[in-house]
């Protein structure tokens, strides 16, 4: 078994926690270490955030500097809406703090969603290859039409000016997905397996759009009507919440691999 390390020694968050806040480290902390094992990682750029129970305003999300598989339920920064840090583990003379765009991102989403608890945001190589199409994303295949109304917003440049918010959180509106335009993805969920599992479905989506271009083949198009009947079975209020079946199996895994996350 692959043992992945902390960058530093970093005492357990445990102790200054409520349960709730401390399962929640553990399920942000396994979303990471999933995020990577998928090939979504892009090093220590990108961010996943979760809401911490019970205290409203105040969100969890990586420290930067930290790879994702390094990633582990103590080393998680608590902030609250507007930036300020409000507990982190002491990271040494590394003295890791919050990214910025990480924020801005996150902050916008929690602030105007208060039903989300997750918001992942990757730069994968499919999303962002799809997020550059002008086409965006097609209904090509069964995976990619649960996107049929999936939103888009426009590239303004790095997501540092909180101005940007506004126009991010109305593409976004009431949805689960967000194509960030020249950039890569985004999505929410009620619970962080809900997130992941729109993610995880997204990616399959854009990478099979890119396979399916490449061979430069006639596409197979389907009927609107079938469209619109196969992006309703994926809605909630025709299916079950996804992440119920898929969490726990994916929190099996990870143990499998490396339960060092749950530290």
């Amino acid at each position: 078994m692959q043992e992945h390390t902390p960058p530093t020694a970093i005492g357990s968050m445990k102790p200054h926690c409520s349960p709730a806040e401390w399962q929640a480290r553990i399920d942000l902390a396994a979303c990471y270490r999933l995020v990577a094992h998928y090939g979504m990682a892009d090093m220590m750029a990108n961010h996943i955030s979760s809401r911490v129970p019970g205290e409203p305003g105040a969100f969890l999300i990586n420290a930067y500097g930290m790879m994702y598989e390094e990633i582990t339920a103590s080393s998680l920064i608590k902030v609250d809406h507007d930036g300020r840090i409000l507990a982190r583990p002491d990271f040494g003379a590394l003295d890791y703090g919050v990214n910025r765009a990480g924020y801005v991102i996150h902050s916008a989403v929690h602030a105007a969603r208060p039903e989300v608890d997750c918001v992942i945001h990757t730069h994968s190589w499919a999303s962002m290859a799809v997020s550059a199409l002008e086409c965006g994303l097609l209904p090509l295949t069964q995976t990619a039409m649960r996107f049929l109304k999936i939103g888009y917003h426009d590239y303004q440049g790095v997501v540092l000016d909180e101005t940007e918010q506004a126009s991010l959180i109305a593409d976004l509106g009431g949805g689960e997905a967000l194509i960030l335009r020249n950039h890569g993805a985004l999505t929410v969920g009620r619970t962080v397996g809900e997130a992941f599992n729109w993610m995880h479905r997204l990616e399959l989506a854009c990478r099979s759009q890119l396979a399916a271009m490449a061979c430069q083949s006639p596409l197979v198009q389907v009927p609107q009507p079938v469209l619109e009947a196969t992006w309703n079975n994926y809605q909630p209020g025709t299916r079950r919440p996804y992440g119920v079946m898929e969490w726990p199996a994916l929190l099996r895994k990870l143990d499998r691999l490396d339960p060092g996350y749950r530290d």
